[in-house]
């Protein structure tokens, strides 16, 4: 017998059982095949079940080839016996890889039947199922029956279990053994180098002691120094001090009366323009006053000019209804006196038939007779066309009138219509240059508004500036307290201490 592992891996596992919940568990799958050469050459394929948390958790599958027939005709398979570990365990691979998804597509699902559990190793049977979920339900891929392993079967499982425990053992010990050793020997290293480094340690503390006493005589020496030199700047700077203060005083108070003198004459500036400002809010009130009239004057001579111009329209509407009769009737009589040319076309080739029938007029008295009528009836027609032609230039006539007078009318409307616009222009130009002067003035009144407030800024940044000045004063007095104060006490130290 010869067996090949093809696949081993711990897979998370849908369990289900009668009398628990339903619940996740990771389970162990071992795929092989066993191949068999005496007495006969036959193929099977070996599944395990396992836990490693449950050493009695243990179920098999073994299929033959006869069995993976029935099985085959059962759930409706298409591969071949050949081909189906590596089907298998591609959907096992394929349920692995989307495990850490929150509804994963493909799903194992393992139910137990029977009053079998993980923790007793009473016999009892499972189905593991490969499931693939959609929206619409849940599709079984595959169904295989397993057989809880009996007690020869465990007792394998464990020995085999205890091998490999012992083998891992084996292994670690042999590690822990190399790597104590090797500890052993970096120990040995660190204690020879600390102790060349405490060696090195001491002599650098007997140099440094050595240092630290030539550097703190040195040092007391640049420290009298220092305080000499420190008591000469003090006096340098009281007497810089006083002079600097002197000279502030004397700037602020210069300072201070050209303040005065120039908040004065902003204020009678800002008195001034508060007057022009009031003067300018009466003229634009004036203004627009005058310009609310305007525009009433102009929207009625607009109303008026708009009425006109509807009933001009109308009467130009009327005109071209006119023109076009007028343009049906010429196209009519244009049509009659065609077909009257026509007519006498007619008579004519009549006639000379009728000196062509003369010279035949024995032969042909019956046709004369026939042609008389139609001659007749021909003349009949003429005269009644000859009778509408004369009443279409009567009514031509008539509308030629009535185009004329509709003309004279609108030639007066256009005239009263040319005056209205010639007032609105009148009007729109009076109007126009009142707005030119309402924006002069608007323009004045901004510009007098501008002053007043740039001159109003001025007013503050001096004020501003003067309150910066006192408080700058107020912090050198303090300031010059202060160092007074440092000086005295610094004085008063060094008599009690001398150096």
């Amino acid at each position: 017998k010869m067996t090949e592992t093809l696949y081993s891996e711990s897979l998370k596992v849908k369990y289900k059982c009668q009398d628990a919940e339903d619940r996740f568990v990771v389970i162990k799958v071992t795929v092989e095949l066993q191949t068999t050469t005496s007495p006969l050459h036959r193929k099977d394929l070996l599944v395990r079940l396992t836990d490693d948390k449950d050493p009695f958790f243990l179920f098999n599958l073994c299929l033959g080839e006869e069995d993976f027939q029935s099985l085959k005709t059962q759930q409706g398979l298409l591969v071949d016996f050949s081909a189906f570990p590596q089907r298998f365990i591609a959907l096992l691979q394929q349920s692995h890889s989307e495990e850490s998804r929150e509804s994963p597509k493909f799903l194992l699902q393992f139910v137990l039947e029977e009053s079998s559990s993980f923790s007793t190793s009473n016999s009892g049977c499972g189905i593991l199922k490969v499931i693939e979920t959609n929206p619409f339900k849940h599709l079984t891929h595959l169904s295989l029956n397993f057989l809880h392993g009996n007690d020869s079967d465990v007792k394998k499982y464990l020995a085999s279990c205890l091998k490999t425990t012992l083998d891992h053992k084996a292994w670690l010990e042999n590690k822990l053994s190399e790597t104590e050793h090797d500890l052993g020997q970096k120990l040995e290293k660190t204690r020879q180098q600390l102790s060349c480094k405490s060696q090195e340690l001491d002599q650098l503390r007997s140099e440094a002691g050595g240092k630290s006493e030539r550097l703190t005589t040195k040092h007391a020496q640049e420290l009298n120094m220092e305080r000499e030199k420190a008591l000469k700047l003090q006096e340098d700077l009281q007497k810089r001090y006083d002079r600097e203060r002197k000279d502030l005083d004397s700037t602020y108070q210069k300072n201070l009366r050209q303040k005065e003198v120039r908040l004065s004459e902003l204020e009678n500036v800002n008195k001034e323009l508060t007057d022009r400002r009031y003067r300018a809010e009466a003229t634009i009130r004036e203004q627009k006053a005058k310009l609310a009239s305007l525009d009433e004057e102009h929207r009625r001579c607009r109303s008026d000019l708009q009425q006109s111009r509807r009933e001009n329209s109308s009467l130009e509407a009327e005109r071209h209804s006119q023109e076009k009769t007028i343009q049906q009737m010429k196209t009519r009589v244009a049509v009659l006196e065609q077909e009257l040319l026509d007519k006498e076309q007619l008579v004519a080739r009549i006639t000379s038939s009728l000196d062509a029938s003369q010279q035949q007029k024995e032969q042909l008295d019956d046709r004369r007779s026939e042609q008389q009528i139609q001659i007749r009836k021909m003349e009949a027609t003429i005269k009644t066309m000859s009778d509408e032609l004369i009443k279409g230039n009567e009514i031509i006539k008539k509308l030629q009138d009535e185009l004329r007078g509709y003309m004279g009318k609108v030639k007066i409307k256009n005239e009263v219509t040319t005056r209205q616009e010639k007032l609105i222009g009148e009007k729109e130009q009076m109007a126009e240059k009142t707005r030119k002067e309402l924006e002069e003035t608007t323009n004045k009144l901004k510009n007098s508004e501008d002053e007043t407030m740039k001159l109003k800024d001025q007013l503050e940044t001096a004020l501003s500036k003067l309150e910066e000045s006192k408080n700058l004063l107020k912090t050198n007095e303090n300031v010059i307290n202060w160092l007074n104060k440092q000086i005295n006490e610094q004085h008063l130290v060094s008599r009690m201490n001398p150096p």
